[in-house]
């Protein structure tokens, strides 16, 4: 991509996300993701109503006089984007690729971060770790990953969503929160290292799917290739009994993901492509909170 396009797109991203980032997430994210936990702050004098576990002894035994120890919240977090650029990422039959519809959603999330003063980092992985940005705060860092979401090539077409949980849990050494953001296409099996990821850390899912991957349109014969694997093969979508356990598979694969989610405890929402993902991050959002 030419630099000066490469540059409006990054500006564009940043203007509707950051705008988004201020005016809707700001409180939503800092009540659904918590501190590291309460951190001493102050002593004052003891009033009607503290909670007497507060009291601090040693002032109260100075000053003849009732104080309390006051706590406050340790916001700072680290964030993580675990960001799927295999080769499925590229599908849409809208208005938007899969990963225009992640670019968008990784900013915002990016902006909400930096507005509550916590770092953010990327992994972006296929069926290995393509690329680590180690986490920081500011403008600048944010802007850097806007532009590698818009314009990374990986290496490798496939996905192993497993390896990079591995990754996650291995190579971030103090707790963060990391959203896991796939379509979920995947071959391999992942629930134990989800399982294990999120006890060390705090995982959140974001599955981003088209339409198309659930139900198919009749509109006969159809050529189709898998963006992954290069396997080809024509299917006559005319067929009603194509159509039906094509839709019944998409609904079993939903199904089984929803089970892996919830037995890891990991939050998670599914967002369209082509659907406003506002309503779905607010949402998920509140739950949390």
């Amino acid at each position: 991509m030419e630099t000066s396009e490469l540059l409006k797109r990054v500006r564009r991203i940043e203007i509707k996300t950051r705008g988004l980032s201020s005016n809707i997430f700001a409180g939503e994210y800092h009540s659904a993701f918590k501190g590291r936990g309460m951190m001493f702050s102050e002593v004052r004098e003891y009033q009607y109503g503290d909670d007497i576990r507060n009291i601090d002894w040693n002032v109260t035994a100075r000053h003849n006089h009732p104080y309390v120890k006051v706590f406050e919240e340790e916001r700072e977090l680290t964030v993580m984007l675990m960001i799927d650029v295999s080769a499925s990422r590229n599908f849409g039959t809208v208005s938007k690729l899969k990963k225009n519809q992640i670019t968008e959603i990784a900013a915002v999330i990016a902006f909400s971060a930096i507005q509550n003063n916590d770092k953010i980092g990327v992994i972006f992985f296929s069926d290995k770790i393509e690329k680590f940005i180690p986490p920081k705060k500011g403008r600048t860092h944010i802007l850097h990953i806007i532009r590698e979401l818009i314009d990374f090539h990986p290496e490798d077409s496939r996905t192993n969503i497993e390896q990079a949980l591995q990754y996650v849990t291995n190579s971030i050494k103090k707790r963060c929160t990391c959203f896991l953001i796939s379509d979920f296409i995947d071959d391999h099996e992942f629930a134990h290292a989800l399982s294990i990821a999120n006890r060390k850390h705090d995982v959140v899912a974001l599955r981003i799917y088209d339409q198309r991957e659930n139900v198919l349109p009749p509109v006969g014969m159809m050529f189709l290739r898998d963006a992954e694997t290069g396997e080809q093969m024509w299917v006559d979508t005319s067929d009603k009994r194509l159509r039906e356990a094509f839709e019944k598979d998409a609904f079993l694969r939903e199904k089984e993901l929803d089970a892996v989610f919830k037995k890891a405890g990991v939050d998670m929402a599914n967002i369209r492509s082509d659907e406003d993902y506002v309503r779905a991050l607010i949402a998920l959002f509140k739950k949390r909170a």
